[in-house]
């Protein structure tokens, strides 16, 4: 099992000195931040499982640290616990409202650090219900999100993404290739989202060549146009190069017959709730799962959404 990895911020070399020693002691492995904005450049970089973060730093102090984290998608899954020599009921409150998880403060009993660290990394497992190949947040997470946004009645939108053809290519290729389709699709979607600088951005892992992507309706079409031709471009590189200047991989059936299929494409499903009014999870999915059904009909890669303002969806198609 890999080891958690802890990245402590603090300016202090023996407050950081000492939490290094128990915490390696403990079983995990550590990152060192000697100030906020090395903190935020390593949280994007290194994508720790857990932060200990002094609120008294040089360059960022906490606070404005978490805010950074809670900001940008590649961090703001990221639990934080902060540490502060402030022990006043303000502090706290000022601290847990920007975000961090936890709060102790100086001076603290390594042991009951050690208790919050173990509680805060199994809440975090429990929330992000992560995939094990992509590291993504999985059903629940995905789940809990958009009944967030549907809550909070703001417009978003939601990219329903899947590969066409996967099924083929692993079977042609073996799992091994099969799951660094999948983990190349994730970093793709991922990417995507962080240069796209949108701060409503959101992916997630629903299951095997399945993802999901929320944005804000401004940013959608854009964004799926880029996640279209990313991944027409880099897919290619999965591919053995006879099979790639085919265009299609040979596979044998059950019945020991070769069939032929395409090299792998996107199907994109995308839902405006500006567009479409949606009141519920169940109801949201349902278009999605529909307009996807007519974007598997059409060959290549194909981004479909709804194209009427609050009338059942009838699609409307962007191929790449």
């Amino acid at each position: 099992m890999a080891l958690h990895r802890i990245l402590i911020a603090d300016d202090e070399k023996d407050i950081r000195s000492l939490l290094r020693t128990r915490l390696e002691f403990e079983g995990y492995s550590v990152i060192e931040a000697v100030d906020g904005l090395e903190a935020v450049r390593l949280a994007q970089e290194e994508s720790p499982d857990l932060i200990v973060l002094d609120v008294m730093m040089p360059q960022l102090d906490g606070v404005e640290v978490c805010n950074r984290l809670r900001a940008s998608f590649t961090t703001r899954h990221i639990p934080v616990i902060m540490v502060t020599a402030k022990a006043g009921k303000d502090d706290k409150l000022k601290g847990l409202g920007r975000g961090a998880n936890d709060y102790v403060t100086k001076p603290f009993e390594l042991g009951e650090l050690m208790q919050r660290v173990r509680n805060t990394l199994e809440w975090s497992h429990q929330q992000r219900s992560a995939s094990p190949l992509t590291g993504l947040p999985g059903n629940h997470s995905i789940n809990t999100e958009i009944r967030r946004r549907l809550g909070e009645g703001q417009p978003f939108s939601l990219l329903q993404v899947d590969v066409d053809h996967f099924k083929a290519f692993n079977d042609y290729y073996g799992y091994g290739r099969g799951d660094e389709a999948i983990q190349l699709l994730a970093r793709i979607l991922s990417e995507s989202v962080y240069r796209s600088g949108d701060p409503e951005g959101f992916v997630g892992h629903i299951g095997g060549d399945d993802f999901v992507v929320l944005s804000s309706c401004d940013a959608a079409e854009s964004l799926g146009e880029t996640i279209l031709e990313w991944f027409n471009a880099a897919a290619l590189d999965l591919y053995d190069e006879e099979d790639r200047a085919r265009g299609q991989v040979e596979v044998l059936n059950r019945r020991h017959e070769v069939e032929r299929f395409p090299l792998m494409s996107l199907t994109i499903a995308l839902v405006n709730t500006d567009r479409v009014p949606v009141t519920h999870l169940a109801q949201l999915i349902d278009i999605a799962q529909e307009l996807k059904a007519h974007g598997k009909g059409i060959p290549g890669s194909v981004m479909v959404g709804e194209r009427r303002r609050s009338q059942p969806p009838e699609a409307e198609r962007r191929v790449a």
